[in-house]
């Protein structure tokens, strides 16, 4: 193995081709406790992060209970996470001579170098990685975890704009029964009641991406001090300047979004995550604007309002996302022929078909109904038995049956619950007609 697939740690020998059961690639980073490798775990066939924690950081006279307590609150986390937006914790080391955690590998950068005045994003995408954070951070905090560290450089983005938050080591675990390392996190991101060392809720993430997505969108931070008292001082006496005065495209609903997540009393803050995310989306006009390309923050909103969608968590509708492809059609577009041979099945998000069946109306359906679903429950190619037509506007997914079968069991499990509740809703109101009907044809008898 050449050198530059060594790994390098101090107090430990100069070069390592190996840690545990993983061959090193490289190195990707390093800071004043750890230093962060590329890695291949031979085992399950795919490449991992692995954060070493330098032995004099956990022997050091003065902080080394700390950074003790900061690995053990991490590694404790080890597969507890699994969001789509959260940087997945696989295993964790504690040994005599090696400490250290075993991360999934992300292909990407920080967001750090886009608080820069010169690489500023365009305010959409800022908005959509804000929201995906809110996404995650919610998850997070349902699990009984507060990240406490928000900031550019733990969070992640790859592609265009998907993220994973990293780095939960400074993270309060509401159900531990351990004492919590308190004074932890970044100054700049702080809240008023974590500087002050007082009881923590989710409410402090909050402020916290507050204070990111204001850097974000300015370059600049809405806090600034030449030192940490200074900063502190102002976070917790004094009001920042209104991020529009620094970017001059900012919507106003945007900025105000921002000042009320950095809102110094938790009673005037976002009280929920739900808020917080909802007031994004609306922001962007995604109640008005349902076309091909729309942000994935707008689709998983659209998605999380829909009756059918109401069993499924938040994680498994960012599966749904990534499996479904989105489309607009106008009125008196035929959407399935009847006889055709398909396999997809359809999710109504707006507007209203006809369900016809040898030029029969057998069915109106709107918004949150699905149509074709024999077509996956058959788990064959399957021959339309009807003709559907759109008579309004209409917006819709479609998922074909051999992508769901990729789909993560839980997920298939609520496709298979919402389907089960369609047709008993389907036969119930088949049963009343036929009811009816026979009603009125023995009315007409006598």
């Amino acid at each position: 193995m050449d050198s530059s697939r060594s790994a390098t740690v101090p107090g430990m020998p100069a070069a390592m081709d190996r840690i545990g059961k993983f061959e090193v690639i490289r190195e990707i980073g390093k800071g004043a406790t750890s230093a962060v490798f590329q890695a291949y775990d031979p085992f399950q066939n795919r490449q991992v992060a692995i954060k070493v924690v330098f032995p004099e950081a956990l022997v050091d006279k003065e902080h080394g209970r700390r950074y003790r307590k900061l690995f053990v609150t991490e590694a404790s986390l080890a597969g507890k996470l699994s969001h789509p937006h959260i940087v997945a914790i696989f295993d964790a080391v504690a040994g005599e001579d090696l400490s250290y955690i075993v991360m999934e590998y992300v292909e990407g950068t920080t967001l750090e170098q886009y608080t820069r005045h010169d690489r500023l994003l365009p305010v959409q995408k800022i908005v959509e990685i804000c929201y995906k954070c809110a996404r995650a951070l919610d998850y997070a905090a349902r699990q009984g975890v507060i990240h406490r560290d928000i900031k550019p450089a733990n969070v992640l983005i790859t592609g265009e704009s998907d993220i994973k938050i990293s780095d939960f080591g400074a993270a309060l675990t509401l159900a531990a029964q351990t004492t919590q390392v308190s004074g932890v996190g970044s100054p700049a991101y702080m809240s008023p009641e974590q500087v002050k060392e007082q009881a923590l809720t989710h409410q402090t993430d909050i402020f916290s991406l507050g204070v990111l997505m204001y850097q974000l969108l300015t370059g600049r931070l809405p806090f600034q001090g030449t030192n940490n008292y200074s900063m502190i001082y102002q976070i917790i006496n004094v009001e920042p300047p209104r991020p529009g005065q620094f970017r001059s495209d900012l919507p106003p609903r945007i900025e105000a979004i921002v000042m009320r997540a950095l809102q110094k009393s938790t009673a005037e803050r976002y009280a929920t995550w739900e808020e917080f995310a909802h007031d994004l989306v609306v922001a962007l006009g995604a109640e008005h604007k349902l076309e091909h390309g729309f942000a994935e923050s707008e689709k998983f909103d659209t998605l999380r309002k829909l009756d059918f969608f109401r069993q499924f968590s938040d994680v498994e509708l960012w599966e749904v996302l990534r499996l479904a492809t989105w489309r607009k059609h106008p009125r008196d577009t035929l959407l399935i022929q009847e006889g055709d041979i398909g396999s997809s099945f359809f999710i109504l998000i707006s507007g209203q078909v006809k369900v016809v069946k040898q030029e029969k109306l057998l069915n109106l359906l709107k918004g949150g109904e699905c149509f074709g679903e024999m077509a996956y429950l058959g788990k064959q190619k399957f021959q339309r038995s009807a003709s559907v037509i759109s008579i309004a506007d209409t917006a819709l997914i479609e998922i074909r049956a051999e992508t769901l079968t990729k789909a993560s069991e839980i997920c298939r499990h609520h496709f298979h619950g919402a389907f089960l509740e369609l047709l008993v809703d389907r036969l119930t109101m088949a049963n009343l007609r036929l009811s009816q009907l026979l009603t009125d044809r023995n009315v007409s008898v006598f």
